[in-house]
Parts: C-alpha cells; structure tokens; sequence
C-alpha cells in the first residue's frame, strides 16, 4: 500500500496534506518532495509545483472542497491611499466616492500588503488586518476606501471596502507599483 494518496483534489504524504491537483497542474509542499513523491507524480502525468507553506495552508484549512473540486486559496494585496492623496477622498464609502470624484484611481494607491493568507472570505481579511496584522504588513488598520486584491497566477478580484461590507471592483490598470515603504 502506497503512502501517497489522492482524495478529493488534496494529496496526502504518509497521512499529511502535502498538496492538491487542479486540472493537470500539481502543487505541492517543499518540505515533501522526495523521489518517492515525484514518481507518484510522474506516473499521474502532472506537473509539479514546489512550494513552501502549502502544509500549514491545506491543515489550516486553506483550499475548499466540494464534490470533486478544489478551490485553492488566492493571494492577498492590500491596497491603501497614499499619504499625498487629498483627504476628501480617504475614508468614504463607494457611492460617495463615485458621486464626488468619478472611478477610483489607482495611482492614488500603494500596496501596504501581499503574500499569503489563510483565508478568502473578506470579513476574516478584515478582521485579520484590524486585529492580527501579518509582520509584513505596512498600512494602517483595514478601513473605508481600502482595496483588498485576491489573486492568483491567472486573474485578480478586487473589493473596495466600504461603509458595510464590500463592492466588487475594477481596479485593473497595468502591474501593481512596488511602492511598499520600507520602516527601520
């Protein structure tokens, strides 16, 4: 009997989660790579993708399964409005935005954020940037008028966070600025 199996979209190493299959792509967990695991692979005629922290993702939770199919967790950006921006327009909600000063702009914005995440669901993103903030985070508290990113190597979503809740937008002009500001 092997000590790698396949259930649900999620491979399991020896009783861990060690990866999970979309489509004919796999990705899995670096700690786990072995000659073993690579043949196994090569065998099912997927390509690997070796990456640090997909254990601690697949156990905390980080891929939703549901019939046969596996969701992956997305990557996180946060987007917050410089510190030059007009302060009219910081902290507002979305209709007040579009009546005073027409689509967002993105120039106006700087990533404070980006990498991995537990989770997709945006009130726990909220709730995780007011309450636990990653070490690499560099913004204030997530508020009003903040851009949560979630993507992955095919496409990106992008919610502004308003007074309740949040409203999908599009916030898709050329690659994101490396403007991440560096504190000592």
């Amino acid at each position: 009997m092997s000590g790698i199996q396949l259930k649900n979209s999620c491979i399991f190493y020896y009783g861990n989660p060690a990866g999970y299959v979309e489509e004919e792509k796999v990705t899995l967990d670096s700690m786990f790579r072995s000659e073993e695991l690579e043949n196994w692979i090569l065998q099912r005629n997927l390509i690997p993708k070796w990456k640090d922290g997909v254990f601690e993702r697949l156990s905390n939770g980080g891929l939703v399964f549901s019939d046969e199919e596996v969701k992956a967790l997305k990557d996180c950006r946060i987007w917050q409005l410089k510190t030059d921006v007009s302060p009219d327009r910081k902290f507002i909600g979305y209709e007040e935005l579009m009546e005073n000063f027409g689509e967002l702009d993105r120039d106006n914005y700087k990533i404070v954020y980006d990498g991995e995440i537990e989770t997709n669901d945006l009130e726990e993103i909220y709730t995780k940037f007011n309450l636990d903030h990653p070490q690499e985070f560099k913004g204030h508290s997530l508020s009003i008028s903040d851009v949560i990113e979630l993507y992955d190597g095919t496409s990106s979503e992008y919610y502004y966070v308003d007074r309740f809740g949040f409203k999908e937008i599009d916030f898709k002009l050329g690659e994101p600025s490396q403007d991440m500001e560096m504190t000592m």
